[in-house]
């Protein structure tokens, strides 16, 4: 413990993000970065405790607890305080390969999970380790350093998300020839086009992509694997294949009519096109789903609906409202909630902060569900109809959904966003190779080997575990990484 009075001493700060009426001007990022006296200081109120379930990446009941890639969180808080950012560098690089995105769009489950936070605010520790990484950067310690001895194995990698990125990192260090296949026309996989650039500069997933391909990472963009090259191919073509290709299939809402109206539209095709747009032109080539002068519904309650809401305001929208079917989440942990468990209470996010400027009140609306859609005689939606609804536990202890009579309601809608999470990844490869998949769709890969059903192909992040985390995505991939080399060596030094 670098001070031990620390937590006594301080409390906890944060560096304060853009003002609202300045960032829905432009697509910067709006967090700031903390000054190193403030992280330092923060630094000194990590406890050091005797069980760090800071680092534990475990999950207790429904929920997990503690970071999933195992950072020496008290350890290189440590340092920070001591004025030792390299040494603080070294030892956050031992465990993650990219802090520079997790500190930027992680949750932070860390953070739920710090001891100081059982009965007062926990440790600021998402923004230490993006200052960790920042001031890494900037003072040249972030280099590339390649393999001292190849082994001569290839490996394929399909997906350049955050796992596909770190399967390829870590596969790379041990040596092998690493390929990278990306559909997209940029590298990056949701990095790059599923969050927006306000909370993930895409000059940031470029820096690391560069970074790996002087480490000697090749990175082929506008294959789509099972499309452009077989799979069957690529299996032939290499050693070993990772599959890191995502849950890329939407769900859709179920209504009963209205559903092929122009204007209504997945969340992943709206933020994929704006951030595609505006690298591409600055917004001018107009290849994007505009919310400008549009009354916006945004149907869901999760990062991406919140994603929706910051990019409608940022186009110009007239007013944007998101549907939640769940009820909100309380204020405070509730019993079935206990620390050391990730806190589910409710939050304000930067689009519902930007939405409350703007219009007056939080954007979000709890347990409605949309029956129907309306439209003019353009075949353009005009209005979404909804009806409250309330959660009943039965006799099985299951909740079930209950309509309330008399709730209905229209609301003007020019442009609905579906923004309803994913059901896994898309079948062409799995078909082709014959791979097994589990209830959900998903590769069925246990979490301790990664392997597939088909000899020398592994799986991770998304397309194995269903939709979740960045940090989890790179935990998975590294993972895989570990056993996929020891599958072509015999013996791994990976962790």
């Amino acid at each position: 413990m670098a001070k031990p009075s620390g937590f006594l001493e301080y409390k906890r700060a944060l560096p304060e993000d853009r003002p609202v009426p300045e960032r829905i001007k432009d697509w910067k990022e709006f967090h700031m970065h903390c000054p190193e006296d403030m992280a330092r200081e923060q630094a000194a109120r990590c406890m050091d405790c005797g069980v760090p379930f800071c680092h534990a990446g475990l999950t207790l009941g429904w929920f997990p607890s503690g970071c999933p890639v195992n950072n020496l969180i008290p350890e290189w808080n440590e340092l920070i305080y001591l004025g030792l950012w390299e040494q603080a560098y070294r030892r956050l690089a031992m465990t993650n390969n990219f802090p520079e995105f997790t500190g930027r769009v992680c949750p932070a489950l860390c953070e739920g999970a710090c001891t100081n936070g059982y009965d007062d605010e926990p440790v600021t520790i998402r923004n230490n380790e993006n200052m960790i990484v920042e001031k890494a950067f900037a003072e040249g310690w972030v280099y590339p350093e390649k393999p001292i001895q190849r082994t001569g194995k290839k490996v394929a990698v399909v997906g350049s998300g955050p796992a596909g990125l770190a399967a390829a990192d870590q596969l790379n260090r041990a040596g092998h020839t690493v390929t990278v296949y990306e559909r997209s026309d940029r590298p990056g996989g949701l990095l790059m086009y599923g969050i927006p650039n306000m909370k993930l500069d895409k000059d940031v997933v470029m820096r690391r992509i560069r970074l790996m391909e002087e480490l000697g990472v090749t990175f082929k963009t506008g294959v789509e694997i099972g499309k452009d090259l077989s799979s069957d191919q690529l299996v032939n073509d290499y050693d070993a294949v990772v599959l890191c290709n995502g849950a890329t299939k939407p769900r859709d809402i179920r209504v009963e009519s209205g559903r092929a109206l122009e204007g209504i539209h997945f969340a992943v095709d709206f933020l994929s096109q704006n951030t595609k747009s505006l690298l591409d032109s600055d917004l001018c080539d107009g290849n994007y789903i505009s919310a400008k002068d549009k009354h916006v519904i945004v149907i869901g309650g999760g990062d991406t609906g919140t994603d929706c809401v910051g990019t409608s305001i940022r186009h110009g929208c007239l007013s944007v409202i998101q549907f939640e079917i769940l009820p909100e989440k309380p204020d405070g942990r509730a019993l079935d909630n206990p620390w050391p468990e990730w806190p589910d209470v409710c939050k304000v996010d930067y689009g519902q902060e930007e939405a409350r400027y703007l219009y007056g009140e939080d954007p979000r609306h709890y347990c409605v569900m949309t029956k129907k859609f309306t439209g003019d005689e353009n075949g353009h939606i005009t209005a979404a109809h909804t009806v409250q609804v309330k959660w009943e536990k039965d006799e099985t202890g299951r909740y079930n959904l209950k309509e309330i009579p008399g709730t209905e309601k229209e609301w003007k809608a020019d442009l609905v966003l579906l923004a309803m999470g994913f059901l896994g990844p898309e079948d062409t490869v799995a078909e082709q190779l014959g791979i097994a998949r589990d209830g959900r769709s998903n590769y069925q890969a246990d979490e301790e080997h990664y392997a597939t059903s088909k000899k020398g192909v592994f799986a991770a992040g998304d397309a194995r575990r269903g939709q979740s985390l960045v940090v989890w995505a790179i935990n998975e991939g590294r993972g895989a990484a570990r056993e996929c080399d020891r599958y072509l060596m015999g013996e791994t030094r990976l962790r």
